[in-house]
């Protein structure tokens, strides 16, 4: 594949994900609520779902969507009620935390089918791949080792964009060392996750 194709296909994917939108808001609030660790199978859930999405606009699976639109619509509301719950879960969270004591972790297998909810079943990234994407680029053309570059390029942005985002979460998060400011980030969280899910439902 041309270098200038995928110039092209990176540019408009850096100005696509790297807007702040339901994914980056709910990672954001996740990291601040609890720490880098617990957002990794978050983190892995998004990258290879931006993956699929991107196959299927390459392969002409468009009417996969179509097909088994159902589906995509059971999944994405299943991220809205999941992202909802988690906001629930941050708003009520407790602020104290004796010594020597952690914050009790989530599931990897339920935070990545989070990921992977969100991801599949948010408009913005299915517009992206399946309306903008072919506008950009002749996906007729492109073979197999074409499609490796372009995952290999949406690999590289989406990595350096998420990653950007969790270490500026993690910044802010370690400016909270009092209770109080602890609640109050956990209700910022909380209506930060809410409003992702908010923005999921409503489109």
């Amino acid at each position: 594949m041309e270098l200038a194709t995928l110039v092209i296909f990176a540019g408009a994917l850096l100005v696509a994900a790297g807007s702040p939108g339901p994914s980056i808001a709910a990672l954001v609030a996740r990291v601040i609520s609890k720490g880098y660790r617990e957002v990794l199978p978050f983190l892995a859930a998004m990258w290879i779902g931006e993956g699929i999405w991107l196959t299927m606009a390459v392969f002409g699976l468009a009417f996969v969507a179509q097909t088994f639109h159902l589906a995509f619509f059971i999944l994405k509301w299943a991220g809205v009620a999941y992202l909802a719950w988690l906001a629930w879960r941050m708003w009520t969270a407790p602020v104290a935390i004796r010594e020597g004591e952690m914050p009790r972790a989530e599931s990897s297998l339920r935070l990545f089918a989070a990921g992977m909810a969100v991801t599949l079943g948010n408009p913005k990234i299915m517009m992206f791949y399946m309306a903008l994407l072919p506008s950009l680029i002749d996906l007729g053309s492109i073979t197999i080792l074409g499609w490796a570059e372009l995952l290999l390029a949406m690999a590289i942005v989406l990595i350096a964009i998420d990653l950007t985002w969790v270490v500026a979460a993690l910044q802010a998060r370690r400016v909270l060392r009092s209770e109080r400011a602890v609640r109050i980030a956990n209700r910022i969280s909380a209506a930060t996750m809410a409003g992702a899910a908010a923005a999921i439902a409503a489109r």
